[in-house]
């Protein structure tokens, strides 16, 4: 019953009966003020009216109020010329730049919504005016002491109206009710406002009304669109995501932020009102906040829904922006790079500094336009459009300048491998460069779609789901990515190594990626080789060879005498023997063949190294001595002739050879080997 009451008494408060006051101009609030009190046309209750009801809630107080302030008025003979108020419903005072109207030193009038009202400041010192239509004999400290009790009264009664909005009924059933009463009352009175705090999560009014506060200016300067027509009208309403909890997120952007059901109403969850400090924080660092007390936040003159200063503003945001850029680009370039040739860094400077220091001067200039952005006080769907693409563009600048930050560790690695002796990191480091590369790519990827309020966790379900379909379509780019993972597990051959496959390729190593293979042939052609292909194929790899062999066959004439022979080949051995790149275990310089037009002699050796252009060079070396050998011996190397032979000439002795008997032959057998029992020194193994 006590609460219909109240619910009543604060209808006819507000309305006031039927009839209606004007106070649309400040002329019009004064004559509504001041007529209402003349002799024969008391009315206390509109004259009341010129006292905001959120200043003063309780209507006997502002009658009380406007009656000291008209005895004010007559007894300092304070006379009101009503042509010399203005008359104007937007009338701006031209030093505050505000709708407010002085009309003398304790007088002011402000607009609120589209009335004009009494300002705050007036209304707070009427109680001081009391004190001074009746003056309390004593000294100066029985006056001090007077002032004081009326300034606690006067908190009082502000206290005593607070908790008599406190016990007003609102309507918090459902999160649309409880956002329109937050929405409708915020820039009226936060303390009414502050009734979407439960009193269990904040206790103190105060900072109720902090809180409240801090969220609107948060809001405006994030560019928070908050449409009515989408906040569920449900009492029993549950997010689908959180598990079917009472919670209502109130933007986006902003998942920290949200509602929750208490008992039967809804309110700012206790997880919110802590929050929203450390996010109003964020949004007015370093107390940029303070600015808005002089920034002319109203004007009279608007062009394209933006004021003239704003329009400056944007100006010299754009230009600082561009210009903290510049700066910062050059600054960083040129210490880093400095610093870099100092030490020995020539290349690193050179190619990799300028690419990384350019997104990162772009990142910072953003982050500063983002963080001045609130205070330019822009209307809230061209601050959601700034706020929004700055947001997205400080993570993908972000994201840039550490995808080719990448290219520094992997020249940082490289480094590293070239110090060790193993080609296996050699081909190790573009991979994990790739990769580190790749999982860049990737994080930068979802942190920009969060921004898009794309759920980046129902994707990756969606992914997981068409898994199957993935690998079937990509089952090529699966086989040749184990491929390479075979290739690193089993070191079949590396960066470097010279390879022959069962296909014919026929190259060096260049890389080893991770889908494909790439070859270098000796024609300087490039060969791509999937990875899958080269772990299924047989492998000759040349350059894991300890030895590189060496066989040829060195043909001399037959009119070499045996002897000679013997001393060549044993010159020969010793050129093996000498030589400091030759395997000196095994080795074969041997008589080989007697050939249709030469004598063959067997030359095999190796050459201890697994380049083919070391080889290259100690054969010449090998070849040339053999050379320089034979024509100090005087052996003369054969290559293809013929000889015709005249089995008769006219006066001339035949040709053809005669022959002893065998008998006589017989003796001379025997001599030869006898002589061969003997050791020869030409033929005993080096």
């Amino acid at each position: 019953m006590r609460s219909f009451w109240l619910i009543v008494f604060t209808i006819v408060s507000f309305t006031g009966g039927a009839q209606t006051t004007r106070q649309s101009t400040p002329r019009e609030a004064i004559q509504t003020f001041y007529e209402n009190q003349l002799p024969g046309s008391e009315n206390l209750r509109h004259a009341s009216r010129v006292i905001y009801s959120r200043h003063i809630y309780s209507r006997s107080k502002r009658e009380r109020y406007v009656q000291l302030l008209k005895t004010y008025l007559d007894k300092k003979g304070i006379a009101i010329v009503y042509d010399s108020i203005p008359d104007e419903a937007d009338y701006i005072d031209s030093l505050t730049n505000k709708n407010i109207y002085q009309f003398n030193k304790v007088i002011a009038l402000e607009k609120f919504g589209n009335r004009w009202y009494f300002s705050k400041s007036t209304v707070e010192k009427i109680p001081d005016l009391e004190d001074q239509l009746n003056p309390q004999t004593g000294g100066p400290e029985e006056e001090h002491l007077t002032k004081k009790e009326a300034k606690e009264k006067e908190i009082m009664a502000r206290e005593a109206e607070l908790a008599e909005i406190a016990r007003m009924p609102v309507d918090l059933s459902t999160p649309y009710a409880t956002m329109k009463f937050y929405l409708d009352n915020i820039k009226e009175d936060p303390a009414i406002a502050a009734r979407i705090i439960a009193t269990q999560d904040v206790p103190h009014l105060n900072d109720r009304i902090d809180i409240v506060t801090k969220l609107s200016r948060f809001f405006d300067g994030k560019g928070v669109l908050i449409d009515l027509d989408r906040v569920p009208d449900d009492p029993d309403y549950s997010d689908s995501t959180k598990q079917g909890k009472h919670t209502y997120e109130i933007s986006y952007r902003f998942a920290e932020i949200y509602l929750e059901k208490k008992g039967k109403d809804w309110y700012l969850s206790k997880e919110s009102t802590e929050k929203i400090p450390e996010l109003y924080k964020i949004a007015f660092p370093f107390g940029s906040d303070k600015l808005l007390r002089y920034l002319p936040t109203e004007s009279r003159h608007e062009y394209f829904g933006l004021a003239a200063w704003q329009y400056v503003a944007i100006l010299i945001i754009v230009i600082l922006t561009y210009l903290v850029f510049r700066l910062l680009n050059w600054s960083i370039t040129f210490v880093t790079t400095r610093v870099l040739f100092r030490f020995g860094y020539k290349e690193l400077a050179r190619k990799f500094v300028n690419p990384i220091v350019r997104p990162i001067g772009l990142l910072i200039a953003f982050v500063l336009a983002e963080t001045a952005t609130p205070l330019l006080q822009l209307p809230v769907k061209i601050t959601a459009f700034i706020s929004i693409t700055v947001e997205l563009l400080i993570p993908l600048f972000a994201t840039i300048a550490v995808y080719r930050s990448m290219d520094i560790v992997g020249l940082y690695m490289r480094k590293l491998a070239d110090k060790t002796e193993s080609t296996f990191d050699d081909q190790l480091v573009p991979l994990i460069r790739k990769i580190l590369k790749t999982f860049v790519a990737i994080i930068g990827g979802i942190v920009v779609l969060q921004h898009l309020n794309v759920n980046v966790s129902l994707l990756l379900g969606g992914l997981s789901v068409g898994g199957l379909a993935l690998a079937l379509a990509a089952q090529d780019t699966i086989k040749n990515f184990f491929g390479s993972m075979m290739i690193f597990v089993d070191k079949p051959f590396q960066a470097g190594h010279w390879i022959t496959t069962t296909d014919g390729i026929d190259g060096t190593v260049e890389e080893v990626g991770l889908r494909s293979t790439r070859i270098r042939t000796f024609a300087n052609s490039l060969i791509t080789v999937p990875n899958g292909k080269l772990s299924d194929a047989a492998i000759n790899n040349h350059g894991l060879r300890a030895y590189r062999r060496f066989k040829t066959y060195i043909s001399v004439t037959y009119d070499t005498p045996p002897d000679v022979l013997d001393l060549f080949i044993e010159g020969l051995r010793k050129i093996v023997a000498e030589h400091p790149h030759t395997r000196k275990d095994y080795y074969h310089v041997y008589m080989y063949n007697m050939g249709p037009h030469s004598l063959d002699i067997l030359f095999y050796i190796f050459f201890i190294t697994p380049a083919w252009g070391d080889e290259l060079k100690y054969r010449h070396e090998v070849i040339i001595s053999i050379i320089k050998l034979a024509h100090t011996l005087g052996v003369n190397f054969a290559f293809p002739t013929q000889t015709l032979h005249m089995e008769t000439f006219p006066g001339q002795m035949p040709l053809s050879p005669t022959y002893e008997q065998a008998e006589k032959l017989e003796p001379k057998l025997h001599e030869f080997f006898a002589a061969r029992k003997q050791p020869d020194k030409g033929h005993k193994k080096k």
